[in-house]
């Protein structure tokens, strides 16, 4: 005899029998809609610089990288997340690059705006890619100043505003920025320029790649850690999520990502806002690497660990894989 609810009567195996079956059931899908690309800029003309600890990124001259966003787009991307590699000629221990108005990020976001339309632009506002000590703030001794920083992350966003950022995002850490960020934008006349936060980023050795793709890492000097989060937390990042939501943010990101899954879930259950989360660069060397030593199937493990995300609960993904997967979900 047989029970309801028991094998042999219930088999949950009849719904994975066929590949039209799997689909009609599948709880999370993937789609192309759910994909930010995160994209290199640098100094010079006709010209792409690989990045030896990120196999397939490169980074990308203005003109190279209008092209290659162009091509993000017509795959149904919907938006890019830039990301400046400084001269270091250009960079000093207060940053002021940042605040320059012809800047190499704002002539990046002028040119994406002129040539591509109809993508996204993310900019990222913090210091590290501007200051000769590798920092997001400015330094006094060993000490991160706070306020300090956040008037010049006022003047970072203002200039890239102006170029047309759709999306400012700060990456900084600093406490009350956003706030600082959302009353100057309205001041100035920006108040459809979005606020991206990055609530929960945490102090991780998963950035390192990221470090060498923006120029950064030789020059850091000490940690992050009296910034960014400790990764033991997680009520600490509800209660970042939350303040930065009371500033004005319009959306939160969880950074790392994979390694922090758990948070993405919490954050977008108890606040039920716009959450993303950045599949970070020593992920996704991580991944390449044992893709790259026959260990894992590519195209699987791509959609697989993007897949991830959104079951945790994320509306969106920044991903270096952005373009790869969305060829594949093409077909």
């Amino acid at each position: 005899m047989s029970f309801p609810g028991r094998f042999p009567t219930t088999r949950p195996r009849r719904n994975r029998t066929d590949d039209w079956t799997r689909r009609l059931v599948r709880e999370t899908t993937l789609t192309v809609d759910d994909l930010i690309w995160p994209v290199f800029v640098t100094e010079g003309r006709q010209h792409e610089e690989p990045v030896p600890s990120m196999p397939g990124v490169v980074r990308y001259t203005v003109d190279r990288m209008v092209e290659a966003v162009a091509r993000a787009r017509d795959l149904g991307i919907p938006a890019v997340a830039l990301f400046p590699h400084v001269d270091p000629a250009a960079k000093t221990e207060d940053g002021r690059e940042a605040t320059h108005p012809d800047n190499l990020m704002c002539r990046a976001i002028r040119a994406i705006k002129a040539e591509v339309p109809g993508i996204g632009v993310v900019t990222d506002v913090a210091l590290d890619p501007y200051t000769t000590h590798g920092h997001d703030g400015l330094l006094d001794g060993e000490t991160i100043l706070n306020e300090e920083t956040v008037l010049v992350l006022v003047k970072q966003a203002l200039v890239q505003a102006e170029a047309g950022a759709d999306i400012i995002a700060p990456s900084d850490m600093m406490d009350g920025r956003v706030g600082a960020l959302r009353a100057a934008l309205d001041k100035d006349g920006f108040t459809g320029t979005k606020i991206m936060s990055y609530a929960a980023k945490y102090a991780s050795a998963f950035y390192g790649p990221f470090r060498d793709a923006i120029g950064s890492k030789a020059a850091l000097i000490g940690d992050k850690k009296t910034y960014q989060m400790d990764p033991g937390n997680a009520l600490e990042a509800l209660r970042e999520v939350e303040l930065d939501l009371a500033e004005g943010a319009d959306m939160v990101m969880v950074k790392p990502g994979m390694p922090y899954l758990d948070i993405v879930h919490r954050v977008k259950a108890v606040f039920g806002v716009p959450t993303y989360a950045y599949q970070v660069s020593g992920e996704y060397a991580m991944l390449k690497g044992a893709i790259g030593n026959g260990w894992l199937d590519n195209d699987r493990t791509v959609l697989e660990s993007l897949a991830a995300f959104k079951r945790a609960g994320a509306d969106g993904i920044l991903t270096y894989l952005a373009v790869e997967a969305a060829t594949l979900l093409r077909g």
